[in-house]
């Protein structure tokens, strides 16, 4: 299935299988889990979440550091 992923300015449509998670997702684009917050149809969400077809996934970097 396909779906739509936001990171910054960049919009790119992936492809993953049926039951996919967020946590997969972010691994597949190999982004830390730890370094990002996702919104999937404007809604901020758990890693847990499942993605649908037609999904908008929008991962934003946060900076974080001492």
């Amino acid at each position: 299935m396909q779906v739509k992923v936001i990171i910054g300015e960049e919009n790119i449509k992936e492809n993953i299988p049926e039951g996919y998670t967020i946590k997969e997702l972010l691994k597949k684009l190999e982004i830390p889990s730890e370094t990002a917050v996702v919104k999937k149809n404007e809604f901020i969400v758990i890693e847990e979440e499942l993605i649908q077809e037609g999904d908008t996934v929008e991962i934003i970097k946060v900076i974080y550091g001492g």
